[in-house]
């Protein structure tokens, strides 16, 4: 396999610019297909656009103004606009108004589409005028439950294109509207009308036949997908607001000698503030008082805390194991390194899989190629047997089962499920090539800690000086280790408890950070840590 380089012509202004736009509007990939392609026919603009972040990612020259981005994008027939910076205080499990509407109509649409298709299939619960009751059914499911596929239909059409909305709307309201004319127009309104419930295709007379299962049923159906589609890509943004989550929620902070309790995001650059020990640290930063250990296993994955004393540099969401610590603020908000972790999980989940453009390419042309399919399907029918019916039901059946909105979601859900579970348990993906690539790995190496072990100490072994009783041993280290916080100090408390039993209380317990722990038990000194 050979790879180019592809370069911009001399003509075009290079990119000096990125931003991330909020595209609204968009139903399936070949929206995403659509609004990416007009972004990069704009000068100098290149465009990635994500149906499943529903996020545009734009590199743009000088001169290009970012309202000029989103005026293309407006042009289009959807919206866009600059992601809004997050509120200091957000709702950790607020629903989302959107997937509780979709819900809704689902929940409603479904409710009234199954009785309808049980009517339809079962002729034993066929009686007299029961094709009335089925309208009466059907006609909220098709207009209202069916209103998001008719709008995004209709606008597309207005801006000369189709989407798999397109299809959908086409179907089923093909199919409602030729009931309508059977119902009212035709023989299917008569009292006594029955319809049959066959497994082979037969010739029948149109004016008797309707269709009302179709246009219900399909569209409870694909509510049904939509509802999936949606549940999945929140969830797969809850991993990435579980890894922000991580950092400190407020800080106190060194104001004329006075410690003041604010919240962590407004901390500024050479700001002073406190970290008791068991605190996580608020921000990047150097100790510039006091000394201690601070856990860094979210960051590094070794459970050993790292000793830090004065000039030491220190990570936000790192925990304070030790003692009390005076860190200076070097790096806030979206410089840290929590935040670069964050940026990094949120690029792979919005960059493209190779296979994922060759979905959205595949959508692009797909709706077209399926509208002139079921017109031709409908013209052969037609010419080849006469029948109207036989032509119409071929032809809708074509517009429905051509639907595969799931063509250009699955990849970038996929990707950003994968990315987003992979940061919650500590696994940092840099792309979506990255893991498209993964099939070719043969050989894989692998950091002990914390990968393939727990990341969690336990005391293994005991060896005790000559004429030393191993379990009073444990039972006066053990009792000053409880006392500690550090890892491979309730590693030996623990052990301790297990071995030797319950612990004695400690007096005088004192932490010398870096090297260990004293205090006194049952009337004797105990020491535990280095030489």
């Amino acid at each position: 396999m050979t790879s180019t380089t592809a370069q911009a012509p001399p003509d075009r202004e290079p990119a000096v610019a990125e931003v991330e736009l909020l595209i609204g509007g968009m139903t399936c990939a070949s929206c995403a297909a659509r609004v990416e392609k007009k972004l990069n026919r704009m000068d100098g603009v290149t465009a990635t656009v994500n149906y499943a972040t529903e996020k545009a990612r734009v590199s743009y020259p000088a001169g290009t103004e970012v309202a000029d981005l989103i005026a293309t994008v407006v042009k289009t027939g959807y919206t866009a606009e600059e992601p809004a910076p997050p509120p200091e205080e957000e709702a950790a499990a607020e629903e989302d108004p959107e997937l509780s509407a979709l819900r809704r109509r689902l929940a409603v649409s479904a409710a009234l589409a199954v009785p309808v298709v049980l009517l339809a299939m079962v002729p034993a619960l066929q009686f007299d005028n029961w094709q009335w009751l089925s309208l009466t059914l059907a006609a909220p499911v098709v207009v209202w439950g069916g209103l998001p596929f008719h709008r995004a239909a209709w606008t597309n059409a207005r801006h000369g294109t189709a989407t798999m909305d397109t299809l959908v709307a086409l179907g089923t309201l093909a199919a409602f509207g030729w009931s309508l004319w059977a119902l009212f127009l035709g023989d299917a309104g008569m009292p006594g009308m029955r319809h049959p419930f066959e497994l082979t295709v037969s010739r029948g007379d149109g004016a008797s036949q309707i269709y009302l299962e179709v246009a219900s049923g399909v569209t409870a159906f694909i509510l049904l997908g939509r509802y999936l589609e949606a549940r999945s890509k929140r969830r797969a943004g809850a991993a990435l607001r579980a890894l922000l989550e991580l950092g400190a929620k407020d800080v106190a902070v060194l104001r004329d000698g006075r410690e003041v309790r604010i919240p962590a995001q407004r901390l500024a650059v050479g700001d002073r503030f406190v970290v008791r020990p068991g605190e996580k640290i608020a921000t990047d930063g150097t100790v510039v008082e006091g000394a201690s250990a601070v856990d860094a296993s979210m960051l590094t994955g070794e459970s050993v805390p790292v000793d830090v004393t004065v000039g030491d540099t220190v990570t936000g969401a790192t925990v304070n194991a030790g003692g009390r610590l005076v860190v200076e603020a070097t790096r806030v908000g979206a410089d840290t390194q929590l935040a670069r972790m964050a940026k990094l999980v949120e690029d792979a989940q919005n960059g493209k899989a190779e296979v994922q453009r060759l979905a959205d390419r595949i959508s692009g042309i797909f709706v077209p190629v399926v509208l002139l399919i079921a017109v031709a399907t409908a013209g052969a029918w037609l010419g080849l047997t006469g029948d109207g019916v036989a032509a119409f039901t071929a032809a809708v059946a074509v517009l429905i089962i051509a639907c595969p909105c799931a063509l250009g979601l699955a990849t970038p859900t996929a990707l950003m499920v994968g990315t987003g579970r992979g940061a919650q348990l500590g696994i940092l993906i840099k792309g979506p090539e990255v893991l498209e690539s993964t099939r070719r790995i043969d050989t894989v190496v692998l950091d002990k800690t914390g990968t393939v072990t727990t990341g969690r100490m336990i005391l293994q072994e005991v060896y005790v000086a000559e004429g030393a009783d191993e379990k009073e041993v444990l039972r006066l280290a053990g009792a000053v280790e409880h006392a500690s916080e550090h890892p491979v100090a309730r590693a030996i408390a623990l052990g301790a408890e297990e071995r030797a039993g319950q612990l004695p209380d400690v007096e005088g317990f004192r932490s010398v950070p870096g090297r260990g722990v004293r205090g006194r038990v049952e009337g004797r000194e105990v020491a535990v840590g280095r030489l």
